[in-house]
């Protein structure tokens, strides 16, 4: 008689062997699937009545993902999209196991085989350029902190770096001088160096002065010199952006956070005629396709191609030649 598979072994090694040493996942990877399989062995422990330990890996078919999926959506509310997140861990740990456990591969073709869920994308939110200048201009820089959150939302907004990215900056990060730049280790462990423009360097400049806090040379640490976390960011937007909605009204509709800072770049980029390819890299995109959803994003651009064509029962005017805007569009 076969004995069961353990599946807490083959869990276990899924993440100290495949995630962390083989592909060296950043910590922002592992701790996303990390989150899924603790939501997942809870929803089994009350389906089966079984302690997770005690589970064998034959026990965790597609019909139990499934429900476990479904349960996610309908019951804790989560998006369409987090759904799919929650099966991409799935999947990656059974495209482990279909190494490791060649025995069960019907059954993991069987989980492989279930499709992600298709969902409406929304338009990309970004800020306008006066909502941009109404939030640099709310923090207090005759402080320590209003000074600090000044430096970190020009940098945001001007990089697009992602949230990790902008609280893992350190000091020596910066290259000041000619060709002045921001070097990070980005998605994938993947090394870029962003350009930052004259005026961010110089709020940066004066910002190394200030007298360091913390023994880590973190860029922007937090009062007690260690690394924002994630709910100290948000909290210091949501301050500001309070603040800057008395100057900016519209702001008091839209939420601000760091992504919604890094699609602002991206389309002020994408606005100024930047072909997509460079946006790409400038974004640390995988793929040039991710950068199509900003073409979607602003009905102004719409508007400024449709008026530079010529309506239907109008008399053509002069041929005039097309903005790089326009070229742009038309070639995709």
């Amino acid at each position: 008689m076969t004995t069961p598979t353990s599946f807490a072994a083959l869990l276990e090694r899924f993440f100290t062997q495949r995630l962390m040493q083989q592909r060296q996942a950043s910590r922002h990877t592992i701790s996303s699937y990390r989150d899924t399989f603790r939501q997942f062995l809870k929803f089994i422990e009350q389906r089966l009545h079984k302690p997770p330990s005690r589970l064998s890996f034959e026990q965790i078919d597609a019909p139990l993902i499934m429900a476990f999926l479904d349960d996610l959506e309908k019951h804790r509310g989560i998006s369409v999209r987090s759904r799919n997140l929650r099966l991409t861990a799935i999947h990656s740990f059974f495209r482990y196991a279909a190494f490791e456990e060649p025995a069960h591969s019907a059954q993991i073709q069987r989980v492989l085989a279930i499709p992600s869920k298709r969902f409406t994308r929304t338009l990309v939110p970004f800020l306008t350029r006066p909502e941009v200048e109404a939030l640099l201009a709310a923090p207090d820089r005759r402080t320590w902190s209003g000074r600090r959150d000044h430096a970190f939302i020009l940098v945001a907004v001007q990089t697009g770096l992602r949230l990790s990215e902008m609280t893992g900056l350190k000091r020596q990060s910066i290259v000041l001088g000619t060709g002045a730049h921001v070097r990070v280790i980005g998605k994938g462990r993947k090394e870029r160096c962003t350009p930052i423009a004259k005026s961010t360097l110089a709020v940066l400049k004066a910002w190394l002065r200030e007298p360091q806090r913390g023994d880590d040379d973190v860029l922007f640490p937090s009062a007690k010199g260690q690394r924002l976390s994630v709910h100290g960011v948000q909290y210091l937007l949501n301050k500001h952006r309070t603040t800057a909605s008395e100057v900016c009204p519209s702001l008091k509709q839209k939420r601000v956070t760091v992504h919604r800072l890094r699609h602002t770049m991206a389309m002020d980029l994408l606005q100024a005629g930047v072909d997509r390819a460079v946006i790409a890299l400038w974004l640390g995109h995988e793929s040039v396709e991710t950068t199509q959803i900003y073409l979607e994003a602003t009905l102004a651009m719409k508007e400024q191609a449709l008026a530079k064509t010529t309506p239907p029962q109008s008399k053509p005017g002069r041929y005039q030649p097309g903005d790089q805007l326009l070229g742009f569009l038309n070639n995709l």
